[in-house]
């Protein structure tokens, strides 16, 4: 199948993804048009001007997201700008609709600094009941978020942090069984300390692990290293900062690799050195950091990828609906890190029997959004 032949056929002969459509599908005759518009939305209007906190009573932004990027990371493309990351956000949306019956509006932002895109957002936010963020490049999304969520009213959630990092956990938490570790007794590498690695870091840390080592493109990043900026320096508390050396030393006797990074990174021989049992998410899209088929024959355990064409697909439509879902049917103002696991929980318990090609429960699954929803209070 030519995926790429495909997806332009139907972008053009559909103009896009998503649409509007009335809640209201009766009749509408001179009476509700009344009612609905002139003269009779005034008083609608009142009523929300006194009282503010009713605008999800008598509007849409009970279900209604506003899917937001800057174009600045958009896949594995890059920064290809707000145009060219209009059709990711238009299929966030399809997403948002689909598994969770959520309405959401993608919107590009033509700028690009910190204070830009918070002001672009807080501006917009009345209209909405909740944020997505998406395809913002790191390091710039975390202060984005961070000032978002204490500065709204409404959940912010920035799902190429989140996401990933609660699939992830309820991945691993399954591969626990099926290998017989225990997660507090595990040592984790991770290669990437952008969005999706940075978040996966700190959720697995706040869950309760062994311990982390985390490599970037310079090797070990630990204490001794006078190059880390703010943000990798930021993550220091959540790791073994005490190694140094480069990803072959921090791999030998590993429990886990999880690869946020580049296709190729992680080698036959590098998996040769890990614990019996090794447990490997090679993450990185479309190309992993080792393919599974070669991670399989050096005597991993447990493989995963965010690919579909391979077992185990870390993908964030398992969660993000289902979070969101919750967020606005329970009036949940601030997501969580104990939401996030409580969420990786659910996602872990709905795959009954786990094996080693199976620790993550189908997108498909019709049970994730409705339980998933529950936990979100």
């Amino acid at each position: 199948m030519n995926y790429d032949e495909l997806a332009l056929q139907l972008h053009e002969q559909y103009k896009g993804k998503i649409t509007t459509r009335l809640r209201d599908e009766s009749t509408l005759d001179r009476t509700k048009l009344s009612a609905y518009y002139t003269p009779g939305v005034a008083k609608v209007s009142q009523v929300i001007a006194a009282d503010p906190k009713l605008l999800p009573k008598y509007t849409w932004t009970n279900n209604l997201v506003a899917v937001i990027s800057d174009g600045s990371a958009v896949l594995g493309l890059g920064n290809i700008g707000p145009e060219g990351a209009m059709p990711v956000m238009e299929g966030k949306a399809l997403l948002f609709k689909h598994f969770a019956d959520i309405d959401s509006v993608p919107i590009v932002l033509d700028v690009h600094t910190e204070d830009e895109i918070v002001a672009a957002v807080k501006a917009i936010a009345p209209s909405f009941g909740a944020i997505n963020l998406e395809d913002i490049a790191a390091p710039i999304c975390f202060a984005v978020e961070e000032r978002l969520k204490a500065e709204l009213d409404i959940p912010v959630f920035h799902d190429d942090q989140h996401g990933t990092a609660v699939v992830t956990l309820a991945g691993i938490i399954n591969a626990m069984k099926v290998t017989g570790k225990t997660l507090s007794e595990c040592n984790i590498v991770t290669i990437g300390a952008g969005a999706a690695g940075t978040a996966i870091m700190k959720l697995l840390h706040r869950y309760g692990v062994g311990s982390i080592v985390a490599v970037d493109s310079k090797g070990i990043i630990g204490d001794s290293r006078d190059d880390l900026n703010d943000e990798k320096r930021a993550l220091l508390p959540y790791l073994d900062a005490s190694q140094s050396g480069s990803l072959e030393d921090a791999i030998a006797s590993a429990d886990i690799f999880i690869g946020v990074s580049k296709p190729g990174l992680l080698t036959t021989e590098m998996v040769h050195t890990m614990a019996p049992d090794p447990i490997i998410f090679a993450l990185s899209n479309p190309t992993p950091e080792i393919m599974p088929d070669i991670a399989r024959e050096a005597g991993a355990a447990v493989i995963a990828t965010g690919r579909s064409d391979f077992p185990n697909q870390v993908n964030n439509a398992i969660a993000f609906p289902g979070i969101f879902r919750g967020a606005l049917d329970n009036g949940v103002t601030k997501i969580t890190d104990d939401h996030k696991i409580a969420a990786a929980e659910v996602i872990a318990s709905l795959v009954e029997h786990p094996t080693a090609d199976e620790i993550i429960p189908s997108v498909f699954d019709e049970r994730l959004v409705p339980e998933i929803a529950k936990v979100i209070v």
